[in-house]
């Protein structure tokens, strides 16, 4: 084996791939008086933290459970002027997770909740956040599983871990006086821990429909989410319908 393969093996036994991926072609610069021996390092080291974020990011979207990828970059914002570019672009900036603050997404179906939770939950994947992502309805039954089976500590610890988690379609079913109590408890574990991000087709004041004959638990877990939270409210068309009727016009 020759001196380049057996380095390339070495680079390869210490997972340095981001090296090896480059290492001819800095080889090749530095015969050629194109880069000296520090700048060489430096590249070498750069592509490899740069493949290290990469796989970092990767991992953390095999477990975060998004139902799509969709960055911020893929959002309409001129299909839905209602909603602040700026506001989101902060949103994604992640300062709201530094201050553990809540976010809450309220619009009708089809108006882009679902993917400006992503996008932002994408970022702070991006940024080596642990993210996690559930709908309501599987969150809940999560929860009632668990407490049937005498675990509901272990697994509400095991949400309450995440550093963002993002409940989608809170709404989609009225819960039961058990499962609002669940949900209220991860809310109060999670407050000013850590961030939550909720989607719904609700407006707050009718969320009393949802946590039915349970008031306590919905006026207790309003009371953590909203302390530190940015509430926006989507008014405008589905883009579903948008791009049915696309396909509609003559």
């Amino acid at each position: 084996m020759d001196n380049y393969s057996n380095l390339i093996e070495k680079l390869n036994n210490l997972s340095l791939d981001g090296f090896s991926m480059i290492l001819e072609d800095v080889i090749k610069k530095v015969n050629n008086n194109d880069l000296g021996f520090y700048e060489a390092l430096n590249q070498l080291v750069d592509n490899q933290i740069k493949v290290k974020k990469e796989k970092v990011y990767a991992a953390g979207i095999k477990v975060s459970h998004f139902p799509f990828i969709k960055t911020i970059d893929d959002f309409d914002f001129s299909f839905q002027p209602s909603i602040s570019k700026t506001q989101i672009k902060d949103f994604c900036s992640l300062r709201f997770m530094e201050n553990n603050e809540n976010i809450i997404f309220i619009g009708t179906p089809g108006t882009g909740k679902t993917h400006l939770a992503t996008a932002i939950g994408l970022e702070a994947t991006r940024n080596s956040k642990l993210t996690y992502f559930i709908t309501c309805k599987e969150l809940t039954n999560q929860l009632k599983r668990a407490r049937s089976e005498n675990t509901l500590d272990r697994r509400l610890k095991h949400f309450y871990s995440y550093s963002l988690l993002i409940i989608d379609e809170l709404g989609h079913d009225i819960l039961d006086e058990e499962s609002a109590a669940d949900l209220f408890q991860l809310i109060q574990m999670r407050y000013e821990r850590h961030p939550t991000i909720i989607t719904t087709n609700y407006n707050i004041s009718q969320w009393h429909t949802i946590f039915k004959n349970n008031k306590i638990a919905l006026d207790a877990m309003l009371d953590r989410l909203l302390h530190h939270s940015s509430i926006v409210t989507i008014n405008g068309p589905s883009y579903r319908l948008k791009e049915v009727s696309e396909y509609l016009i003559d």
